[in-house]
């Protein structure tokens, strides 16, 4: 039986779902096919936002960290970033040399309030919802999702598939992602917050505690997340790049990918949420990174858009144990107590990572090519699984050692 917090939940993700796969999963053709942008600005639609909020997340937590009661920012906050998407209406009516930045613009700027709205999220849904139900919650919660991420996407590629070079179909794509925006945050709104009153010694500490980097569990979950967020992140701009201008995808085949994508993961997340019980998250998370080390290769083998269809299928199998198993093992690794703290010091941590990774992949691309740079993905990508397992290796023999010490 579901909470009522659990219930809307559920409601909120799908709205916050629609509003973001709606432009989301079309931001880089659309900057290709209608703004025409360059190898170099296609690559910072995947880095821009995580600069963005590279520099937010501090100010985040330090106002969050100040409220007793954090829904109705995070909620305005939400609102502020769907009120982007009428910005990028405007775009196309901008003189054509400056389209492309001011694009770029307006999707940096959305991840000012986003910074927000996202720390503020991961540390209120994990007060509303209790420990012992926190996998089944999520593995639900995620799989309902993709199934409205699927379904949205599918309408859209059916409805848009000749208005690849059409600027008034993304006009149309916009508005209703910020109207499916509003839904979000009337959603949000209604969840029931209890007051928590913050303990005197995290009081006193309002910006940062550095005594989490002496938690063992929390210090390795950082070593291993953050290489294999480099390794995944690095080949996103490769992606795009490579189904548009080399497969030459139209709306269409993005939609198809995608929906080949979720479509797995839907069956998915069950299976990963038994593995993680029966073995352990970070056990499971060497099985994902070993995973994902295939997709850059196989994208690489073959511009077949049945194929790369396929290749997407395969990549979704991984892709949901990513969403379901990297945010369970934060939580799990992060001390009540100080969880604040821990899930921002990821997120600025990542962040940096996010911004990095994807320019290395260009970069990787200008001087060696596709083919070569998306393999040197894969590579980098095995190499982040052997350090989950070396974190995995770690957590047993700690485990032990405290079993005999008791």
């Amino acid at each position: 039986m579901r909470s009522y917090n659990e219930k809307i939940s559920i409601y909120n993700g799908m709205a916050s779902t629609i509003a973001v796969s709606l432009p989301n999963n079309y931001y880089p053709i659309f900057a290709i096919s209608i703004l025409g942008a360059s190898n170099y600005q296609v690559g910072l639609i995947s880095s821009l936002p995580p600069l963005i909020t590279l520099l937010m997340t501090v100010p985040a937590a330090i106002l969050l960290n100040r409220l007793e009661q954090q829904k109705k920012t995070v909620a305005m906050s939400i609102l502020w970033a769907r009120m982007m998407f009428i910005l990028l209406i405007g775009v196309v009516f901008i003189p054509p040399h400056f389209q492309a930045w001011a694009f770029l613009l307006v999707i940096a700027l959305m991840n000012v309030p986003g910074t927000i709205s996202n720390v503020g999220w991961q540390t209120l849904i994990s007060g509303m919802i209790s420990e012992e139900r926190r996998g089944a919650f999520f593995s639900d919660r995620n799989r309902l999702m993709t199934v409205i991420g699927m379904i949205t996407t599918l309408i859209i590629g059916i409805v848009m598939k000749k208005e690849t070079e059409n600027a008034a179909a993304y006009q149309i794509l916009f508005l209703a992602a910020f109207l499916f925006g509003m839904v979000e945050v009337y959603f949000l709104f209604k969840h029931k917050e209890t007051v928590q009153p913050r303990p005197k010694s995290e009081q006193k500490n309002a910006t940062m505690d550095w005594s989490i980097f002496k938690i063992h569990g929390y210090k390795w979950f950082l070593i291993a997340a953050l290489s294999f967020n480099f390794t995944w992140q690095m080949a996103w701009g490769l992606f795009n790049i490579y189904n548009v201008k080399y497969a030459h995808a139209t709306i269409l085949w993005i939609s198809i990918f995608s929906v080949a994508n979720q479509l797995v993961q839907i069956f998915s997340f069950p299976l990963w949420k038994k593995w993680a019980e029966q073995k352990s998250n970070t056990l499971m998370l060497v099985w994902v990174a070993l995973g994902m080390a295939t997709a850059p290769f196989l994208n690489a083998l073959s511009t077949n858009l049945y194929y790369l269809t396929f290749v997407s299928m395969t990549s979704g199998f991984f892709v949901s144990g990513t969403m379901l198993l990297l945010f369970n093992l934060l939580l799990e690794q992060s001390p009540k107590e100080k969880r604040t703290y821990c899930i921002t010091t990821y997120n600025i941590l990542l962040s940096f990572v996010a911004f990095v990774a994807p320019q290395i992949g260009i970069w990787l691309l200008e001087k060696n090519g596709i083919i070569t740079a998306l393999n040197i993905s894969t590579i980098l990508r095995f190499l982040s699984a052997i350090v989950f397992f070396i974190m995995y290796i770690k957590s047993v023999k700690n485990r032990k050692t405290s079993l005999a010490k008791g």
